[in-house]
């Protein structure tokens, strides 16, 4: 079974040792969650490298003694003693075994099923098709599962966090319904989390990127004259965060740190600037433009307000309903160690996630086209208008302007290019100008 899933698991969107060798993938635990043909099982992974680090996984396995249907041939992992075995995300026998476990709030091994609300367990379940670091199942238009892929021991921030915002009566997060728990490494660790599913609703990637396409469409015209301006959505999702973050600071550990507090950022910069070098050469030339922007934050003798932030904000990472702006995923980067995501640090860490993913949604349409330099100027000049509406909303919620802390802002911003730089080598090299060309720009208006 193993050998099958050491073929399989590479492919998959959410795995995250892309770029490195599996030397071996060893079962650390199994769990019969439907035992009937097909048999569903739980099963928690331990993935190792060459480099001699190792990773944890979730799986969810079907197998059957006979043929599988056409819409479930994609999710074939291979045979194993004379059954075929397939990822059961995509079976909705499989996902309609989670929602009864987590209906009845059941024990079955070493998993703990709970819930905090009822839970229709008769609702259809479907797997939802934009594949990330996790994977989302779908029941009815009622409830979605985030099923985590990736899985660290210990406590998951996304509903340590949601819940104590939810409890406080955040508008601006979806109430955890229900979860079920594991062990890594003897330890408890959250596996899955039940919300509400938000119908209706737009993400803001959406949002924004047909917002830049409706200004390409319109080539005499500026951003602030289209008509799909997503500048008011900005500023207005500027103040959900601003609002998030301060809640945030009443509900959950927040501190005033020194001049230590900013002397340890500048390290950790440093030290993923170092890591990120390995992997993606092209970071060389501005390399030491980067260090000298981390060694002014090191000398740093301000106070830094410290608490607990999303961690991987983006605009993915948001919905518009009808009521206004949801914020989703609060994991933070599951490529980070869980006791970094669960640190307290500052909220501006956040706003510039945010900002690069402005930049994003504005370069997408032209990362694997020949550069034309008039949809480069249409494309800056959307972030612009976009990143400056999202700091006025932020603003206003706060009482504090992001970007009067210009100096710490762009360290983190180019913190976050950092790391998009070693996603997209890995994943997209075609997209890998994105990021540098983010760099080159944020180096100058530091010079």
């Amino acid at each position: 079974m193993m050998r099958l899933v050491q073929d399989w698991i590479p492919q998959q969107r959410w795995f995250g040792g892309k770029g490195r060798t599996i030397t071996s993938v060893e079962e650390d635990s199994a769990t019969i969650i439907l035992d009937a043909d097909p048999q569903v099982r739980l099963l928690v992974v331990r993935v190792g490298y060459d480099d001699g680090t190792s990773e944890h996984y979730q799986l969810l396995l079907a197998s059957t003694k006979d043929a599988v249907e056409q819409r479930l041939e994609h999710a074939l992992l291979g045979e194993h003693e004379g059954r075929l075995v397939y990822d059961a995300v995509h079976d909705p026998v499989a996902s309609s075994a989670l929602l009864d476990h987590l209906a009845g709030g059941h024990q079955v091994e070493t998993l703990s099923f709970v819930n905090d609300a009822p839970i229709d367990a008769d609702l259809p379940g479907r797997v939802l098709g934009a594949e990330q670091s996790n994977t989302s199942l779908v029941y009815g238009d009622a409830l979605i599962l985030k099923v985590f892929r990736r899985l660290q021991p210990g406590a998951n921030p996304d509903i340590e966090v949601t819940k104590a915002l939810a409890d406080a009566g955040s508008p601006h997060v979806a109430t955890p319904l229900a979860w079920y728990d594991g062990r890594v490494d003897g330890e408890v660790t959250t596996l899955g989390l039940l919300q509400p599913f938000l119908r209706g609703s737009s993400d803001g990637w959406s949002m924004a990127t047909a917002s830049v396409r409706d200004l390409f469409g319109e080539a005499d015209l500026h951003a602030d004259e289209v008509g799909g301006d997503f500048a008011g959505e900005s500023e207005r999702l500027g103040a959900a965060t601003g609002e998030v973050h301060g809640l945030m600071r009443q509900v959950l550990p927040s501190a005033t740190a020194g001049a230590d507090e900013s002397q340890a950022t500048a390290r950790q910069l440093n030290e993923r600037l170092d890591a990120a070098l390995l992997v993606v050469p092209e970071l060389a030339e501005h390399a030491d433009a980067m260090r000298a922007s981390y060694d002014v934050v090191a000398t740093r003798t301000a106070a830094v307000e410290v608490q607990r932030v999303h961690g991987d904000y983006h605009l993915g990472q948001v919905l518009r309903t009808q009521e206004g702006w949801v914020l989703l995923d609060f994991e933070g980067e599951p490529a980070r160690p869980l006791s970094e995501r669960r640190a307290l640090m500052s909220p501006l860490r956040d706003v510039a996630g945010m900002l690069r993913s402005f930049d994003y949604a504005a370069q997408h349409l032209l990362a694997e086209q020949t550069v034309r330099p008039d949809l480069i100027y249409r494309a800056e000049e959307w972030a612009t208008r976009n990143r400056n509406a999202f700091c006025d909303g932020y603003a206003a919620a706060v009482g504090a302007d992001p970007r009067e802390e210009a100096v710490l802002l762009r360290a983190f911003e180019l913190d976050k290019a950092v790391y998009e730089t070693v996603y997209e080598a890995r994943n997209r090299p075609s997209w890998l100008r994105v990021p540098l060309a983010s760099i080159g720009r944020l180096v100058g208006e530091a010079a």
